[in-house]
């Protein structure tokens, strides 16, 4: 064995960092292992710098490690960059446009991960590794093989392994049973599921491409792509997305929907004008997607991809109708080839929808979120919660090539149990990334970044309590006091478990009502997903209690006096959780 490790966690995607600052948390040696350069996965090399969150990210929709990482950026760019009035004037600064939100620059993003991981003495990542092949012994992964850039061969043991590829790449190398594209649905019982199995039905890839708006009168179109023609017809270029109509007419613009740096944020000469990303449906590849089995066809599809990413830019220079009807085209769109490293400025890696999928101990199906089978604020509440999430909608992109056609299924907001990072039968491989025991269509919503983020986390916290307490993680969950403790352990980290709207990381009734609320125990007032924790309890509040938990409690006398928070705390006092 060349290296040995506690915990090593293959893909250093969004996932992948989260689940390495959580396992990190117990001071068992982490490795880090990424085949490519880059740190963040989406959230960088694939270009998707401005990420899907919704009004509750920046307090109660996200963990604290996650916001964290995104003030890590923003400080970054306040402490080396000179903002504008405007840009300082923001509560919670945004790059690319007006407080609330989010977004970076992808080597930025790239480079606050590896200095939040580099800062950690048990952890150590290396870059430019590529796991090639594993050695299992039963139902437990002992080692991985990997190649580094000049071919030299290191084999890595472990005590436990974390699968964060953007396509589950561990899981066939390691053995793993999973699932790929869409399951029939006598298999998931989910309205929206096929008559039968479609492995093939696998969401497209897209490569984003960095762009700058430059002043009209300026030419920066890009050589006609060779297959231009075939590729408008394969790819319907259109400027015409969900809401999108106009290029720059707001509030329909495509150029506001991802654009990642704001240039009136700034009174800096190294941002003059406006960088957004392309990232629309008109540059979901169409024509095939990965993973296909086979390496060489990967790459071929990607470069497929990459071309049509391309058309989409010159049609965009030289065909899009002009908002105000006076032509076509805008030849000022200038590519940013320096904002990925790349020589044409797509990005360094496709951006990934969707990826093999464990089988795992549970499995999310459409029903646990689907806002029809819902009639609550919330999707399924599950006993086993390790993090939460939100999205408009289960999002499923269609692929022309094999007759998929997109999906968009309205949900209520959602939790992330903890046996979905966890495989049937190997006891060693957790789930970190998009390739937890999701189905196609419950995929949709489960791959958006804080969602990516809070598996990761949960997965690297798991794999260190488990090792700590000297067991599997499949035998946590059928210990009540065990996974109490490892939800603790997420509480303590700013994980929250159940959805409050009105109850932050840091109020002192935080830990006490996110398990009272995964158990069932205490409800909110009203319909809304408030807790209401400064609202005096009343009666009926305390019988709701009792009856949840088929025993009276011996509430003190001055208990009608409390506030909901603070009886949230005795109640899990008295239950010595």
């Amino acid at each position: 064995m060349d290296l040995t490790y506690d915990i090593v966690i293959v893909g250093g995607s969004c996932g992948g960092c989260a689940a390495a600052l959580a396992a990190s948390a117990g001071g068992a040696p982490v490795c880090l292992i990424e085949a490519g350069d880059w740190l963040g996965g989406q959230y960088s090399a694939q270009g998707v710098t401005k990420p899907d969150e919704t009004q509750y990210t920046a307090t109660v929709g996200s963990t604290a490690a996650y916001r964290a990482f995104q003030h890590a950026v923003r400080a970054f760019y306040r402490n080396n960059h000179v903002l504008s009035a405007s840009g300082a004037s923001q509560p919670t600064f945004d790059p690319g446009g007006d407080y609330p939100g989010f977004s970076g620059e992808p080597l930025v993003i790239h480079q606050i991960l590896l200095q939040q991981l580099q800062a950690l003495p048990n952890v150590h990542v290396r870059l430019g590794l590529r796991v090639t092949a594993a050695a299992v012994a039963g139902d437990t992964i002992q080692s991985v093989t990997a190649i580094d850039r000049n071919g030299a061969s290191l084999t890595i043991g472990a005590k436990m392994f974390l699968d964060a590829t953007d396509l589950g790449d561990l899981l066939p190398i390691a053995g793993v049973e999973y699932v790929i594209g869409a399951e029939a649905q006598d298999d998931t019982s989910e309205l929206n599921a096929p008559s039968v199995a479609h492995p093939e039905w696998i969401q497209p890839i897209t490569v984003v491409v960095a762009l700058e708006r430059r002043p009209e009168g300026e030419d920066h179109t890009i050589p006609q792509p060779a297959n231009y023609e075939a590729l408008k017809q394969q790819q319907n270029y259109t400027i015409l997305d969900g809401y999108i109509e106009k290029m720059f007419a707001q509030p329909v613009d495509m150029w506001g929907y991802r654009r990642h740096i704001r240039s009136s944020n700034f009174d800096d000469p190294d941002f003059p004008y406006d960088l957004s990303m392309l990232n629309m449906g008109a540059n979901d590849y169409q024509a095939a997607t990965i993973p296909s089995g086979d390496p060489s066809k990967d790459a071929q599809i990607i470069a497929g991809a990459r071309q049509a990413a391309l058309g989409y830019v010159y049609w965009l220079q030289t065909e899009v109708p002009r908002d105000d009807g006076s032509g076509s085209g805008y030849p000022n769109l200038k590519p940013r080839p320096d904002q990925f490293g790349t020589s044409d400025g797509t990005a360094a890696q496709p951006y990934i929808r969707e990826s093999r999928r464990i089988k795992a101990r549970y499995t999310i199906v459409q029903q646990d979120l689907d806002a029809s089978s819902n009639p609550g604020p919330r999707g399924k509440n599950y006993l086993d919660s390790c993090g939460i999430g939100d999205y408009g909608a289960l999002d499923v992109h269609g692929l022309k090539a094999v007759g998929m056609q997109q999906q968009w299924i309205p949900i209520k907001p959602f939790e992330i149990p903890a046996r979905s990072l966890v495989p049937q039968r190997v006891q060693n491989l957790l789930a970190a990334c998009k390739n937890i025991g999701t189905t196609h269509i419950t995929n949709g919503a489960y791959r958006l970044h804080p969602v990516e983020w809070n598996i990761g986390e949960a997965a690297g916290a798991l794999a260190s309590f488990a090792l700590a307490k000297g067991t599997t993680p499949a035998t946590i969950f059928g210990d009540p006091t065990m996974l109490r403790r490892y939800q603790r352990t997420l509480l303590a980290r700013g994980v929250p478990l159940f959805w409050w709207t009105d109850v932050q990381f840091g109020d002192a009734c935080f830990a006490a009502v996110h398990l009272l609320g995964v158990a069932g125990i205490m409800s909110g007032p009203g319909p809304a997903m408030d807790f209401a924790p400064d609202a005096v309890l009343d009666a009926a509040t305390r019988d709701g209690v009792n009856a949840n938990l088929g025993r009276d409690l011996d509430w003190p006398s001055d208990a009608a006096s409390w506030t909901r928070g603070q009886a949230a705390s005795w109640i899990i006092g008295q239950l010595g959780w």
